[in-house]
């Protein structure tokens, strides 16, 4: 894709449904961008057949001990580091598991730099800089689907064995061609013309979502519906964390207080202590010998 026929993409495309916007009142302007955004959910929809077999990879890659790495420039950057930072306190993963690389480095996260999401050479050096291996899974997201920097840094890590996903908002874009598993969220002209801030964005971050939560599922860091790796680390989620315990162990609340304070907030081995009436050592032990996964830990007989 040159730069000549850019225009040709859909999120770079005018839609007259929006050329009036700068006379619509506040109202009709919410109610407009509201009604865009509405149609986001059903263009991921259409693409779950990409995605799917993406996060089925990427699980089987973190499983072995793969890390999951996001590569963006601009707002799909932004958003890649959003849903890396989550990582951690949602699901006690540590800081290197799940990491975003942003063209520019993370000055450009607030502030951006001139020509960094054209520069491919810098898009691979920054794959060879993470040292990815053929156990990880690299992301590269791109509202056009040609930005140079990640169509750089895909085709780096797929030389270095890894996983490759690209994640674009239009079809048949040079990112699809560079991955091994091509995601195309067709969302279609946004409601300011170009602005991939908007559909784009809200569709990059809905994939993203499955891609990070989905994959931590898979690893056992959810009981139900309930995040039990939580870190416990303000008073909210000392709270989550209480409610948690008394829904799994079916107890009250001052005996899953006594038995998380006894497993310093860990959801798990206080909920494996009570259930099983053990002391905290056995309780880490047979967690530990489970993988990690609660539902494993309390049913083994």
């Amino acid at each position: 894709m040159t730069v000549e026929n850019l225009g040709a993409l859909a999120t770079e495309s005018v839609d007259p449904r929006y050329a009036r916007i700068d006379q619509m009142s506040v109202a009709e302007l919410a109610q407009t961008m509201n009604e865009a955004d509405a149609t986001v959910p059903a263009a991921v929809q259409r693409a779950l057949p990409q995605i799917v077999p993406a996060i089925e990879a990427t699980a089987e890659r973190m499983s072995q001990g793969g890390r999951l790495v996001y590569v963006g420039a601009g707002t799909p950057g932004r958003i890649g580091i959003l849903d890396a930072s989550e990582c951690p306190p949602t699901f006690s993963t540590p800081p290197g598991l799940v990491f975003a690389i942003m063209a520019g480095g993370p000055g450009a996260i607030v502030t951006p730099v001139e020509g960094a999401e054209d520069d491919a050479d810098a898009g691979a050096a920054a794959i060879d800089e993470a040292e990815i291996t053929p156990l990880d899974t690299v992301i590269g997201i791109a509202s056009s689907g040609r930005t140079p920097y990640v169509v750089a840094a895909v085709r780096r890590a797929r030389e270095r064995g890894a996983l490759t996903v690209g994640l674009s908002c239009n079809t048949g874009v040079i990112l699809s061609d560079a991955a091994e598993h091509g995601i195309e969220v067709e969302v279609g002209p946004e409601v300011l013309s170009g602005s991939t801030r908007l559909k784009s964005g809200t569709a990059q971050k809905l994939v993203l979502n499955m891609f990070s939560t989905i994959a931590m599922v898979r690893q056992g860091k959810a009981y139900g519906n309930l995040m039990v790796d939580l870190k416990a680390t303000n008073h909210k989620l000392r709270e989550r964390a209480i409610r948690m315990v008394q829904t799994i162990a079916d107890v009250d609340r001052e005996t899953a207080v006594d038995a998380l304070e006894r497993a310093d907030y860990d959801v798990k081995i206080a909920s494996i202590m009570i259930r099983r009436g053990e002391d905290l050592t056995a309780a880490t032990i047979r967690l530990a010998d489970a993988d990690g996964r609660l539902r494993a830990a309390l049913e083994e007989s």
